[in-house]
């Protein structure tokens, strides 16, 4: 039975979209603002059993690795004890001798244990690190498909409100942000809290009163960091806002850059581009300047802390009331526990960026989609005709439920829409919107969207239907051959009847056509027009319509406007009322030398124009390349390929890229300089400690008022050193991060304006998809902070400590310093197969996140198209099975990387303290080496093995950053063939506009084997219009894109005034060209914005732009709209109807002088718009077959002839 389909209620209009996107506009307005940071245990809150429990057992490894370190130390203490009895015994001041012997025996037993202490580090710490990976893996991948499905789920007006250029930063940063809070960072930070926490513990059990005169900073200290931590979450969730908003405008302007670059428009955009990156840039020095306060202020109040508690244990020791290693145990207690309060600012923040990230993330996944409702009316055909705006497209929006009208309802079948599931609605509705959308897959792949199940016969079938089959199948690959990223590789015709096909291929009850011949050439529209209307035989079809040729079969014609039923009736009907239907026909029948500029039709006619007189650039092109056929490579194997090459690569200039990145660091010399400087002074700093230590306890066995003498300049002096240190924090944490924000900013402009500064044959490459270089601009630039930000000054820290105490070693004894020299290979082989394995799960994420990014806003950028086709589940698998692979493998990197951090833990924790312990005793025992000199080597290696524990936890943060250092400069790197920054080349000041095609030949790089052109010969006189007409792929637009300069042609050349268009400066030739296109792009600029947008090389007054509007016809309607020119057009000018963006367009072309001063070049499908043209060209298979005006065309009675009698012109 076919469906009824009735709108009931009020008027249906665009004024129901407008209150819906108002709607939309003010709650996503409102979630903007009242989004806070989300809580710890919500930040897991998709976290599974399986997730739970290896959280659970990680959060216990933590917990264990904590008492590692107080193990050591209370061990540690009593070795000391054990040294200082020995001494005082073998020095004679007592009666009694310990033998050697005993001695050994009992310092061994304490090595062992010490060893064992390590061993078990090892092994709690691989699974903690291993445990919490594999769940950040497993919810990251879930959070990541969750937030794909939820988008996809939304209604459409949502969308309205939402820049999609924002989805390529969420997918990128701040799903990568939400794994690193969920991963190894949050075990770190438990282990740093059980380790403090047991510190406390075991220090009052060795000496209560001397834990508490210790722990006497602990209040200003917690307080500091929970007030600085809240501030962190709330910066970053700002910062990290910032930066979505810089990813839209990327997102935009490189899925329109054909119209960027056709308007010159390059430098506004990066200018637009890079004051969007301010405001981020801004929070990021903020949130450094935070983490730079909260360590400075920890350390400080720390150390003080530290320096009055050795007083006052030296006191009680002195008074009997405590031992010289019990003084020792807490003491080391207390230094670490400072240490890593310390280190919890920089684990904290990527925790807090984590739950900034998360709130954005979770509100989406978790947002209420409101209730829509709809319905059709009886099984006829009806088409919609009216002006632009007056609510055609939205009643075939209404019909899919992509809006809920403001009042009324649209019934199906008697049933309220709202009651039906929405996918089942929309498969029984097929739909050829008015700009096919194609997707980057096989062209079976694409037809079978419209019917999941479809067999290859029943695609063939709605192929022959819609008139390309013969096409398809003369292809190498035929049905699976890759249409590459939007359909990019077809013409328009042909990216239109396969859209047909998709409509038709599942058979729907209901057809919904807007514009669906619009794109194809006179011969190709008739045979599809009546395959069409037998289409539309026994469905409900709704046919929107500006050419009226097309739907005089209909069974009622309604006509619109300003959002009202104005006429009703058959073709004949309201022919005979002689009405505004009348009107409107006769306006389109008549002759065009009986036009005025009055009548501009909304479907206008795309044309190339070059001015005579001026220089000021003019209009806009689409991002949609006509090429004529497709690649049949397959874009993901390609994809892959280059990657690995790439990869390769990598591996060859890794030290180059690191080389370039530390040059580039040279422009921020200032703060690394500084900062450097006050990382290394940290370093030798901390051997201060030791030594002073060492000394003090050097006298524990001797005259106790030379104890209190030593003691009093120790904590005087130590006093000192953390003051002075406490600068070197803040001077170490802030510079870096200055420099760091600096470096990425700057990284962010030179990717973005390398990309604006390619050629169009660059953005033709799979690789080049805007998704995958949205993805590289957001992740790759804020992934080499890892290796300029406060990560490497870390690194800096670790390594003047290590080398400092290497050299204290020595310089104390040289056999003991060749053992401690003797763990340096054994870190750096750690480090370096820990950072290979990081690379090639870099490599391999970044693949897959990458192509995600790709599927992800491809889809979203045509979601109308994927609502219609209901194929939402087929765009999440895909998305999902891009990040199969790199999920599979990171599970696999979590245990190496728990191998490798367990390692690094444990043998700095136990076993290489062990083995100076178990050695210096024997040299103590051989008289080689004095207790103090022994307790200073051990503290210096104990001391730089905490720095470089901790510094380890930073290893993957700068391999990462190395990677992405490598990904960048091989971008920036390629230099674009044809440069439209360059200064070189021919300027034209004055063109008359005479242009030449001389024996051009033409393929694309994509398809090397397919001409497109073949010999060319064209002449254009000045002042003349020229009309190039032919089947959709004969190279029509190619023309117009070798004029334009987007691609340089094989042999032959194209002249404007006798110069080579090869040998122009790029800029100047664009200039002296305006572009109206097929599908005109708009930006998410007001309207009067997106009119100067014509001419950017000079401030645009109102004046002139309302001038333009006028003579466009459309600025009565733009006077209506509440606020005017300035209102926004929205994302790629969403909130206009289908003939706005085109109006719009021709409004930017008419800033410039009237067509009559210039050259013109039409390419066009509706012969009635061509023939008034000087000249006409038939072009087939890439050469002029036919050249005559209109009227000596038709004499010759040839290839033009059948076109137009085809055409019933």
């Amino acid at each position: 039975m076919l469906p009824n389909v009735s709108f009931t209620g009020e008027v249906i209009s665009d004024a129901d979209s407008s209150s819906s996107f108002e709607k939309h506009a003010k709650q996503d307005e409102q979630e903007k603002r009242e989004l806070p940071p989300v809580g710890f245990f919500s930040l897991f809150r998709y976290s599974s059993c399986l997730d739970k429990t290896l959280i659970a057992i990680g959060t216990l490894a933590a917990i264990l690795t904590g008492a590692s370190i107080p193990g050591v130390n209370i061990i540690y203490g009593q070795f000391i004890d054990k040294l200082i009895i020995y001494d005082i015994f073998n020095k004679n001041l007592t009666n009694e001798t310990i033998p050697t012997d005993e001695f050994l025996q009992s310092t061994g037993e304490l090595c062992a244990i010490t060893a064992a202490f390590g061993v078990a580090s090892m092994l709690c710490n691989y699974i903690m690190v291993t445990f919490f990976s594999l769940a950040a893996a497993n919810q990251a991948f879930r959070i990541k498909s969750l937030f794909m499905a939820s988008i996809l789920k939304q209604d459409i007006g949502w969308y309205d409100t939402t820049e999609t250029g924002d989805f390529a930063s969420r997918i990128t940063g701040d799903l990568s942000r939400i794994q690193d809070g969920l991963g190894e960072k949050v075990c770190i930070c438990i282990s740093l809290a059980s380790t403090i926490l047991i510190i406390v513990v075991t220090s009052l059990l060795n000496s209560w009163k001397l834990t508490l005169v210790a722990l006497c900073y602990t209040p200003v200290t917690s307080f500091a960091m929970a007030f600085m931590s809240k501030i962190q979450a709330s910066v970053s969730r700002e910062e990290m806002q910032a930066y979505g908003t810089a990813g839209a405008v990327a997102e935009e302007v490189l899925s329109a850059i054909r119209t960027v670059v056709s308007y010159g428009g390059e430098n506004s955009e990066i200018e637009r581009y890079n004051k969007c990156l301010v405001p981020a840039y801004k929070k990021g020095i903020k949130r450094g300047f935070i983490t730079a306060v909260s360590s400075s202020i920890t350390w400080v109040c720390s150390k003080l802390g530290f320096s009055l508690a050795f007083w006052y244990g030296i006191k009680l020791i002195v008074d009997g009331n405590l031992t010289g290693g019990r003084l020792v145990t807490v003491m080391f207690n207390v230094d670490t526990a400072s240490m890593f309060l310390g280190q919890f600012a920089p684990h904290f923040e990527a925790f807090a960026m984590a739950k900034g990230a998360a709130a954005k993330i979770y509100n989406i996944i978790e947002r209420i989609l409101k209730g829509v409702s709809l319905d059709i009316q009886p099984g006829e055909r009806v088409a919609l005709v009216g002006p632009s705006g007056c609510g055609k497209s939205t009643i075939i929006q209404l019909i899919q439920r992509f809006y809920d009208p403001s009042q009324g309802a649209v019934l199906l079948d008697e049933d309220y829409v709202k009651d039906l599931n929405v996918g089942w609605l929309r498969d029984q509705i097929g739909l050829v919107g008015q700009e096919p959308v194609l997707f980057s897959m096989t062209i079976a792949e694409n037809i079978k969207y419209g019917k999941k199940d479809a067999t290859q016969e029943e695609i063939e079938q709605a192929a022959k239907t819609a008139n390309i089959h013969n096409f398809i199948d003369a292809l190498p690959l035929k049905y699976s051959t890759v249409v590459g990223e939007r359909g990019t590789q077809l013409s328009g015709g042909q990216k239109q009847r396969i859209a047909i096909a998709r409509a038709l291929v599942k058979n729907p009850k209901i057809l919904l056509l807007d514009e669906a011949t619009s794109a194809l050439d006179t011969e190709s529209e008739a045979v599809v027009q009546a395959a069409l209307d037998e289409a539309s035989q026994g469905r409900t079809t709704v046919t929107v319509a500006h050419r009226l040729s097309t739907i005089r079969t209909a069974d009622r014609i309604v006509f619109l406007s300003q959002g009202n039923v104005k006429e009703v009736g058959t073709h004949d009907e309201l022919m005979e009322k002689e009405g505004i239907y009348f009107n409107l026909v006769k306006t389109q029948t008549k002759s065009p030398e009986e036009k005025t500029n009055k009548e501009l039709d909304d479907n206008f006619v795309p044309e190339l124009g070059l001015k005579m007189s001026t220089l000021s650039k003019t209009s806009v092109g689409s991002q949609t390349r006509l090429l004529g056929s497709v690649n049949s490579q397959s874009y993901m194997s390609a994809a892959e390929d280059e990657f690995k090459e790439n990869d390769g690569e990598l591996d060859e200039n890794a030290s180059q890229s690191r080389a370039r990145l530390w040059k580039l660091s040279l422009s921020e010399w200032p703060y690394v300089l500084s900062g450097g400087i006050a990382a290394v002074l940290m370093g030798l700093l901390f051997m201060v400690h030791p030594v002073l230590l060492g000394s003090v306890l050097g006298v524990l066995s001797g005259d106790p008022k030379e104890l209190k003498k030593e003691t009093y300049v120790y904590c005087l002096t130590f006093v000192v050193v953390s003051v002075v240190s406490a600068l070197f924090v803040f001077l170490q944490a802030f510079m870096f991060t200055v420099a760091g924000e600096n470096i990425t900013s700057m990284l962010r402009k030179m990717i973005f304006s390398n990309l604006i500064a390619q050629d169009i044959e660059f953005f033709d490459h799979p690789r080049n998809s805007v998704g995958c270089l949205c993805t590289r601009l957001t992740y790759d630039a804020a992934s080499v902070q890892g290796a300029t930000g406060y990560m490497i000054s870390t690194l800096f820290q670790a390594t003047t400590t290590l080398v400092a105490a290497i050299g204290l070693a020595f310089y104390f004894q040289y056999k003991i310093g060749l053992v401690v020299l003797a763990f340096v290979p054994c870190i750096w082989l750690g480090a370096y197969f820990g950072n290979r394995k990081v690379k090639e799960q870099e490599t391999s994420d970044n693949l897959g996140t990458e192509e995600a990014s790709k599927v992800a806003i491809e889809a979203i950028e045509s979601i109308r198209t994927v609502a219609s086709l209901h194929q939402e589940e087929t765009i999440y698998r895909k998305f999902r099975n891009h990040l199969l692979g790199p999920y599979e493998k990171s599970k696999k990197q979590s245990h190496v990387r728990g191998i490798e951090y367990g390692l690094a833990q444990g043998f700095f924790t136990g076993i290489s303290v062990a083995v100076i312990m178990f050695y210096g005793s024997r040299l103590i025992a051989n008289k080689e080496l004095s207790y103090a000199d022994l307790l200073k080597i051990t503290e210096s290696v104990m001391m730089s093995a905490m720095v470089i524990r901790l510094a380890v936890a930073f290893a993957p943060e700068y391999q990462k950053a190395k990677v992405a250092a490598g990904r960048i400069f091989q971008l920036l790197d390629k230099k674009p063939k044809i440069d439209a920054f360059s200064k070189s080349g021919k300027r034209l000041e004055y063109v008359n506009g005479h242009i030449q095609f001389k024996k051009v030949a033409f393929t694309y790089s994509s398809r090397p084997s397919v001409k497109i052109l073949n010999g060319l010969n064209l002449n254009i006189e000045p002042g003349k219009t020229v009309a190039l007409v032919g089947s959709s792929g004969c190279g029509k637009s190619t023309c117009a894109q070798l004029i334009e300069r987007f691609y340089e042609p094989q042999s032959g050349s194209v002249l404007l005034d006798d110069t080579d268009v090869g040998e122009m400066n790029v800029s100047n030739l664009r200039s002296h060209v305006g572009l109206v296109s097929q599908e005109p792009v708009l930006f998410s600029y007001s309207i009067a914005e997106n009119i100067a947008y014509g001419d950017n090389s000079r401030q645009v007054g109102m004046h002139e732009i309302i001038e333009a509007a006028r003579k466009a016809n459309i600025h009565n309607f733009i006077s209506e709209l509440p606020l005017g020119y300035d209102t926004l057009v929205g994302d790629k000018g969403v909130q206009l109807s289908g003939g706005l963006p085109s109006i719009c367009g021709i409004v930017q072309e008419a800033l410039d002088k009237a067509r009559s001063d210039r050259t013109c070049l039409i390419i066009a499908h509706r012969l009635t718009a061509v023939q008034n043209a000087d000249a006409i060209m038939v072009i087939r298979e890439g050469s002029i077959v036919e050249a005559g005006t209109h009227e000596e065309l038709l004499n010759k009675k040839g290839h033009y002839y059948s076109m137009h009698n085809t055409q019933g012109s």
